[in-house]
């Protein structure tokens, strides 16, 4: 006679054995080649120097998140993107985007990029309106994007702010010490 309770046991761990390895499988993201990544960085450049924001609805989620530290908070959807872009257009009309250099792995893409243009335009910022300067920009940061079925959900953003508004004409002052308190 068969000991019920092993049999039961063997049958329970192949079960949970089998659901766990499934369970795995599902949640590994597809991995993204070179050459789709290269797709989507031409795309990406194209839809910049061209100003056809229309581009992005090939490479981006319409549920896309974006953490760009020039930003106030975090732009959720491709219409809010397409309208930061646009501002950023208006403030640059002559707005020329590079891609550096890119790493693939996984399901992200990894970009180091370099942006050229003239302020000749109002830029809006979270601080107020900056008018049109004239100054040449250039200035280089890096992206990280995250891809689901082969367009970006998720993508952040990092570059040196400061030094951007600094070729703009900003300078920065170093807080000053209060002066002394009177006495009564």
């Amino acid at each position: 006679m068969r000991n019920p309770i092993l049999v039961v046991s063997l049958v329970l761990l192949l079960c949970f054995t089998f659901g766990c390895q499934k369970q795995a499988r599902e949640e590994v993201p597809a991995a993204i080649t070179e050459d789709e990544a290269k797709i989507i960085a031409q795309k990406y450049v194209d839809s910049r120097n061209t100003v056809n924001l229309a581009l992005l609805d090939e490479i981006y989620d319409p549920g896309v998140v974006v953490h760009d530290c020039s930003a106030p908070e975090d732009i959720i959807g491709l219409a809010s993107l397409k309208e930061y872009y646009s501002h950023t257009h208006k403030a640059l009309p002559d707005l020329n985007a590079a891609i550096d250099e890119m790493i693939v792995k996984g399901d992200k893409i990894v970009w180091r990029w370099t942006f050229t243009g003239t302020q000749s335009g109002l830029f809006q910022t979270p601080m107020g309106d900056i008018p049109a300067t004239g100054r040449k920009v250039k200035f280089s940061g890096v992206a990280i994007d995250r891809l689901d079925k082969g367009k970006i959900v998720e993508e952040w953003v990092y570059f040196n702010v400061l030094n951007f508004l600094s070729q703009l004409g900003f300078t920065v002052t170093p807080p000053q010490p209060s002066p002394p308190e009177e006495k009564k």
